[in-house]
């Protein structure tokens, strides 16, 4: 038998036995694996929705942890809260970022936060969670998110004039990029303005985080990378202006801080000159990956929620009016001593920008429980990877080879009606109300938008402090309404965002 047949032979062979599987697995709830790539063929025709397609084998299958296989990966999936307990705490030493993880990502986040494990991960959350914990940047923080609140509340007043639509994902990203330059790097950098500049940077930095998350769904990734070909094409072009953009930075904040020193002056103490001044030895690509990571915290994050959030009042009216009489009774109960009541629409956005401090925003509790609801139903980090160093065995019972992927996965919590009720996947803020009082404590175990245990988010408090902010002063002032026939769905990424943004007309409340 010549080689030729032999190959066709081989051939037919391969197609008989997939054809087999194929015909086994009719029926059979859950992952459909292929020989050779196991989950890799579903997972590919299910990425533009991966979240839901996980959440309908988790339904289908009646389970809370699932196993899969791609080639030279294992991988196993869990919504079970004691599972998470286990994962993020209970022995969190075995569930570091694996090395697999670290390279996929290595390109945009270097060794930063996110990207890093050990001593190199404890010395940047101790040194970040000490700028966190200071009072005098949760007061200059207010300042300055009041301040962007402002500059956005008046772009979507401007746009009034034109009657034209907004993408309110757009500004949000505006809004929260320039503050985190400027809180955490000292940056004036100006892209929320009337005229929407041109933002190079956060273009190639969305480029690059949606091209490295595919990399978590492609086995393929490194022979693409090394022959130049799909998404990896790309990459290095848009590395190359987020690293223009990140060096421009370390550049300055060097200048400025040799600036002051010859002065005499106090040195600004953002979280940049922080490290700058830690240890003088660091180089500038180490801070290029401080940077990027708190880029990607204190921007894609909070902006994001802030998009879905919009979302749901503009698909919700019934919320929006909650909120809206909730900031009104806010603002007459603020002024009812006050006999000068502002007249123009300036003076009345800008006076009531005053009235939202740290203190008085916990009265916002409607506000709040929906800003707990959006972040429950679409999580920042919809997805966490961990890589097991040890066998172990989970809560659940399920088995744990060392070296395989855990992942857990907030988005699908969220729809799991044992956690969170029959209406677990409908938007109701009143579900953090019982027995008749707000109650907003629960376990980050089972709300895990900000993960739980030694990497529980530093940020959680900032985050609220500006959506509290940004969500009040917009929602006191304008109704949004969905333009319609748009598509709204997300983009899978590190971070959850809308592929298209979000975009609304909008109208004055009185």
């Amino acid at each position: 038998m010549g080689v030729g047949a032999l190959i066709l032979l081989g051939l037919l062979a391969f197609v008989l036995w997939c054809g087999i599987q194929c015909i086994r697995q009719i029926g059979t709830p859950g992952f459909k694996t292929w020989p050779l790539f196991g989950v890799t063929l579903e997972v590919a025709a299910n990425y533009h929705r991966l979240y839901d397609w996980l959440s309908w084998n988790f339904q289908v299958k009646e389970t809370m942890t699932m196993s899969a296989t791609m080639p030279g990966r294992s991988f196993l999936f869990t919504v079970d809260p004691a599972n998470v307990e286990h994962i993020l705490k209970t022995n969190f030493a075995n569930y570091p970022k694996g090395e697999d993880f670290q390279e996929i990502f290595q390109p945009l986040l270097g060794n930063g936060i996110f990207n890093s494990n050990g001593e190199a991960w404890r010395f940047q959350r101790k040194t970040a969670s000490f700028e966190f914990a200071s009072r005098v940047l949760r007061d200059v923080s207010c300042r300055v998110f009041k301040d962007h609140a402002l500059k956005l509340a008046r772009i979507v007043h401007g746009s009034q004039e034109s009657g034209g639509s907004l993408e309110m994902q757009d500004l949000f990203m505006r809004m929260t990029l320039d503050t985190i330059c400027y809180l955490g790097f000292g940056l004036h950098l100006g892209v929320l303005a009337p005229n929407l500049p041109r933002n190079d940077f956060a273009t190639a930095f969305d480029a690059c985080n949606a091209i490295i998350s595919y990399r978590c769904a492609d086995p393929f990734w490194k022979l693409k990378r090394f022959l130049r070909i799909g998404l990896e094409r790309n990459l290095q072009r848009h590395l190359q202006v987020v690293d223009d953009f990140t060096h421009s930075i370390i550049q300055q904040r060097r200048l400025q801080l040799q600036d002051q020193y010859k002065h005499h002056q106090h040195s600004k103490q953002d979280l940049l000159s922080r490290f700058m001044l830690l240890d003088e030895s660091f180089s500038d690509d180490h801070l290029r990956d401080v940077i990027l990571n708190f880029v990607i915290a204190g921007r894609d994050t909070t902006a994001s929620t802030l998009s879905y959030f919009t979302y749901m009042i503009a698909s919700h009216p019934d919320c929006a009016t909650k909120i809206y009489q909730e900031l009104h009774e806010f603002e007459e109960l603020q002024l009812s001593d006050n006999s000068h009541r502002p007249s123009s629409f300036e003076d009345k956005i800008h006076g009531f920008t005053q009235l939202l401090t740290y203190e008085s925003l916990a009265k916002l509790v409607y506000l709040h429980a929906a800003l707990m609801e959006t972040l429950r139903l679409f999580p920042a980090v919809p997805l966490n990877f961990k890589r097991a160093a040890t066998d172990d065995v989970l809560p659940s019972g399920a088995v744990v080879k060392r070296g395989s992927t855990v992942s857990y996965v907030p988005y699908c919590m969220a729809r799991v009606e044992s956690i969170w009720g029959s209406d677990a996947s409908q938007f109701r803020p009143e579900r953090w109300r019982r027995d008749g009082a707000w109650d907003f404590s629960v376990s980050p175990f089972k709300f895990t938008a900000f993960q739980a245990g030694p990497r529980i988010c530093l940020g959680k408090d900032s985050a609220f402090l500006q959506m509290k902010i940004t969500a009040a002063l917009l929602c006191r002032f304008f109704e949004f309404q969905l333009v319609p026939g748009q598509i709204l769905t997300y983009r899978v990424m590190a971070t959850i965002s809308l592929v298209n943004g979000v975009k609304v007309t909008t109208s004055n409340c009185t």
